[in-house]
């Protein structure tokens, strides 16, 4: 007995000089950043430009994978179970914390995951009405909504989505019976209101703006918790007297769980560095999303985020009749 834990020791130990081995060689191959979700997409495009950054700053090529399928769950356990070496990392959002409290999935997405930092923060949604409906602000628009229940209609993007979320929210704090039109995604919400297919929708900004520019659509609030620049003159949800309706994403990255903490230190480092450099910041202004501030975003800092913002979710949920945490499968 006393042999075989001698050995489980020394193999322990050769384990352990080998991790370190490992680290202080990385990255020596090329790196995969799993995105789940399509392409052009939210996570998508901030991924793909800060992959050809990092790549050029590091010498390794980085290659993006699109692995989608059950609103984030298919891609994510693909990198939750990948060898923790730091060549398979996940491009996570805020679906990974919204699908806890409406779907069963594997994994807790704080809990088992490595997290790295953020990428990103937003954009926010946005409510954009036909631009030939009469309502000049949101109160217009509630005002109607409440003497005419299941009058007004609003594209989402499907249960368990920010914009189906905003909507509940909206129906519940204000007492309206708006009916939920579920699209295939926010974007093609967005489309619908600008055909008049639906009155209304609650979509992402940068769906919003070129049908706003065009006269397509017309925006009457940020469902975020500050104005856009682009828009002085929309006030935000809570402005306008709803509370906690901050519906916002996020972009971050994470890689398996049991990442060494050198792997993780250098790629926290290395991500900082890209997000700062100023075409990334350009692009990402230029779609709503703006930059972490380096010096705070750190892993400890991510995950602290990812905790208070799945407490907020499961409030939200709550408004819904779900259960605050669905159970692992």
């Amino acid at each position: 007995m006393q042999c075989v834990q001698s050995a489980l020791v020394v193999f322990a130990c050769l384990f352990g000089l080998w991790s370190a081995a490992q680290a202080q060689n990385y990255p020596n191959r090329p790196i995969t950043f799993v995105v789940p979700f399509a392409p052009g997409g939210l996570s998508d495009v901030p991924a793909r430009l800060l992959a050809a950054i990092v790549q050029e700053k590091i010498g390794a090529s980085i290659v993006i994978e699109n692995k989608t399928g059950a609103s984030g769950v298919v891609g994510a356990t693909y990198a939750w179970r990948a060898e923790p070496d730091g060549y398979t990392l996940l491009v996570n959002a805020l679906a990974d914390v919204q699908n806890l409290h409406y779907i069963k999935v594997p994994y807790d997405p704080i809990t088992d995951f490595t997290l790295i930092g953020k990428i990103t923060d937003g954009p926010p949604l946005v409510l954009v009405i036909n631009t030939n409906l009469p309502y000049k602000s949101l109160a217009e628009l509630i005002a109607d909504a409440k003497a005419n229940p299941n009058k007004l209609s609003f594209g989402t993007s499907g249960p368990a989505t920010s914009p189906a979320i905003s909507l509940t929210q909206i129906n519940y704090t204000a007492g309206t019976k708006i009916v939920d039109v579920p699209y295939r995604g926010s974007g093609e919400a967005a489309n619908a209101v600008a055909t008049g297919a639906v009155q209304a929708t609650f979509t992402f900004y940068t769906a919003a703006k070129p049908l706003v520019d065009a006269g397509k659509v017309r925006v009457l609030s940020i469902a975020g918790k500050d104005r856009i620049a682009a828009w002085p003159e929309v006030p935000t949800m809570q402005e306008l007297g709803y509370a906690n309706f901050n519906h916002s994403g996020f972009v971050g990255l994470a890689g398996p769980p049991k990442l060494s903490p050198q792997i993780v230190a250098y790629l926290n480092k290395t991500l900082n560095e890209a997000i700062h450099a100023q075409t990334f910041k350009t692009r990402m202004e230029a779609l709503g999303m703006t930059i972490p501030v380096a010096e705070t975003n750190t892993p400890e800092n991510f995950a602290a985020f990812m905790r208070a913002e799945n407490a907020r979710q499961s409030e939200l949920a709550r408004l819904t009749g779900h259960d605050p945490m669905a159970p692992k499968q």
